[in-house]
Order: C-alpha cells, then structure tokens, then sequence
C-alpha cells in the first residue's frame, strides 16, 4: 500500500528588529564505516547463509526433502590434538530434517535466526543475545506455539548455526553480555575510542564480548604478564593494592568461568604481544576446570580453540599444599562433597592432565586431604597477603603448574 503523504504549509513569522537566538543544532553521530577487513568478513557470512536458504530453495523445488548438516557439539567428537596442545571439534555431523517432527522445530528456528543475522549484516547493527531470542520469537499463525520456550533454546540454535555456516558468533554479529574486568599498563582502542587502562579507577575496563581486531586494538603495551584471578572479590584486591602497577603487568578477571570475550582477550594479549598468562584460580575442581578451559579449550566450544585456548598457560594458586606451607587456619577448609570428588578424578583423567605428574600430584593431595581452598582464604594472613607475598613469592620462584 502506498504511503499517505502530506504536505505542510510553510508559516512565515515576522521577525522583529531584535535579535532571536538560533536553537542549537544536535549533530547526528557519525556512522561507523566498516572497515575493508569487515566489509569482506561480512560478504564472506553473507554469501554462507544465501547458500544454505539456496540449498533448501533446491530442495524443494527438486520434491526432496530439504534438510542441513549440524555438528555434533558433544564429547564424542571432541578430539585431543596433542601436538597443538588443544581441543579440536570432529567431523561428526546430524541432519536437521523439515519433515522430522523431532527435528521440524530446530529446523524452523534455525532459519528465522538465520534471517535475523543476514539482517544484522545488512543494516551493519549487532545484537545481543537476548535480542537475537526477542527479535525471533512470535506464535506461530494458527496455534498457541511460541517459536521459543525460552532463551536458553535460542542460545543453543545459534551456537549450531554458528558450526554450521563455520562462522564465529562475532562474526554473525551477536555478543554476549559483559562480564569480565581490566586494567594495568595497555591503551585498548575500542571502536575508535581510545581507553587508558591505567585511569580506570577501581572499576576497571568491562571486557566486551566483541575482542575482534577490527573492534579492539592495542596501544602502549608496556606489561610483561597478565595476571588473571578468578573473581571480582580478588581482582578488587589487586586493584587497589595497585598490584599491576609495582609488577608491570595487565590484570584480569573472569567472574568465574571467563566468558569468550575475556578468553580471546586473553588469547590476543598472549600470541600478539607475547605476554605470558599466570591463573590465580580456587583449590577446588571447579577452579581446576577453569584453567582447563583457559589452557585448552572446552568441549562445547572446541569449534574456537585454535582462538581461545592458551596452551603456554600457568596455574599459579591457591594449591593444595598451600594449606601447610602458608601455614593457614582450619577455618579456611571447606569440605569436599561426593560431587566435588567424582569432578575432580574426571578432571585427573583429561588426556593433558593424566600424563602431568605435576597435576596428579596436586589433585591427588586435595583429595587426601579432603577439603578445597579460596584464593581469598589468604586474607586470613593479612588483608594484602595475596598481593605482597604470596603472589610475588611464586612468580619469583617460578613455581607454578603448567
């Protein structure tokens, strides 16, 4: 239907002899112009999604039933690459059938999330996760059938489509919520704009979930280590004990397991500006755990490894044999449950730890002795134990597991 349009009459005011102030004007900002590097990445996720509508728009027009191939996101086609020293995704693939009833669902959401990222691209806007659920979900015409439960349904298609097409998430134009902390002595350019972080405060720098080249550069790299602890309790320390500034290093945080964003940040500082990584993680398997996914990649993600994974890594602390040597109060013990005894020989028997005599020795001894440690279990020493002996004591004596 054509658009009604409609004219207005000019109104022309006399103006007297005195003078009327102009209204300021509010400048549009500038668009971001895309950059060559991008522009072709875009074309690239582009021509990868026309050709999975075409394969589709083949199919039927052949009387064949239109499906596409998945991979398999499990352990059992995840493979070790012992030389890489990392995580790898294998071949394995399911077909996402339309004509499956078990698999018509994912089929149909696969393609409206498919349509909203070729939008993206087009109008060269990102989108956050939970958009990506809102800007896809309707009820179907015809039925009481949401085309998403939930996000946690959205957020699964979008990881297949990612392994589909072969495109990493950043590059469909999707980030994830932020989450993740740093400062110390690097200049980040973020989208043009230029981020001192060595005046950021005690808030530090939010880790975007979007660390591409073309969005985040470096400037005034002057560390010679990140240091990287697990939570923002601990990270608050350093920071205000100004831990990055006397030891010349950049110091991050992961709120727990560091999301995308934080591990390629990691994994950026470590391959271009050769900066070692030192983990300052929890005694416990979920701390072991997160610097198997920090060193080698995770199962869900192996498809990113050759980007996120750091296999030079090094697990700093808290240690189990902390406990005697740091001569540390009962009060700081917390009981391993049955859970965190069976996680912690499943951890064991990962193909880079079971040939480490280094971690066998470790996990073995928080086993004998039967309870897990907090890096914040130091406070009991003194307020700044952490950041003036027990972390420069390792770092000097190089005594770390790797």
């Amino acid at each position: 239907m054509a658009k009604k349009t409609t004219t207005k009459k000019k109104v022309v005011k006399k103006v007297t002899k005195k003078k009327v102030a102009k209204k300021p004007t509010t400048k549009k900002a500038p668009t971001r112009a895309r950059s060559a590097d991008r522009a072709k990445r875009d074309a690239h996720t582009s021509t990868k999604l026309t050709n999975l509508a075409q394969n589709i728009v083949d199919a039927v027009h052949d009387d064949k039933e239109p499906e596409m191939d998945v991979p398999v996101r499990a352990a059992s086609n995840t493979n070790w690459n012992a030389k890489k020293r990392i995580l790898e995704m294998g071949d394995n693939v399911s077909q996402r059938q339309l004509f499956n009833l078990g698999q018509a669902r994912k089929f149909m959401q696969t393609l409206l999330h498919s349509t909203s990222v070729q939008d993206l691209i087009e109008q060269d806007k990102t989108s956050s996760l939970r958009g990506m659920f809102y800007k896809s979900l309707h009820t179907i015409e015809g039925t009481k059938e949401k085309t998403f439960d939930d996000q946690t349904e959205s957020d699964t298609i979008l990881e297949d489509l990612e392994v589909s097409l072969g495109s990493l998430r950043e590059e469909l134009h999707i980030f994830a919520k932020k989450r993740g902390t740093m400062v110390g002595n690097i200049t980040v350019i973020d989208s043009g704009d230029e981020i001192n972080c060595r005046k950021m405060g005690s808030g530090g720098y939010a880790i975007p979930s979007i660390c591409e080249p073309d969005v985040i550069q470096f400037k005034d790299v002057k560390a010679d280590f990140i240091l990287h602890v697990e939570k923002d309790t601990v990270w608050q320390r350093f920071n205000e004990d100004r831990f990055w500034e006397t030891h010349n290093c950049i110091l991050t945080e992961g709120s727990g397991q560091p999301t995308r964003g934080v591990r390629r940040m990691l994994h950026r500082l470590h391959t271009e500006h050769k900066l070692p990584v030192y983990c300052l993680l929890d005694c416990d398997p979920w701390g072991h755990y997160i610097y198997s996914v920090i060193k080698q990649g995770s199962i869900s993600l192996a498809f990113e490894s050759q980007r996120l994974a750091i296999p030079e890594a090094k697990f700093l602390g808290i240690r189990a044999i902390d406990y005697e040597r740091c001569d540390l109060s009962d009060d700081v013990k917390i009981a391993l449950n049955d859970r965190d005894i069976t996680r912690a020989k499943q951890i064991a028997a990962y193909p880079w730890f079971e040939k480490d005599k280094q971690w066998q020795r470790e996990i073995k001894k928080m086993l004998t002795n039967g309870f897990k440690m907090e890096v914040e279990s130091l406070i009991t020493k003194d307020i700044s134990y952490v950041t003036e002996t027990y972390v420069p004591e390792r770092l000097a004596a190089k005594d770390w597991l790797g």
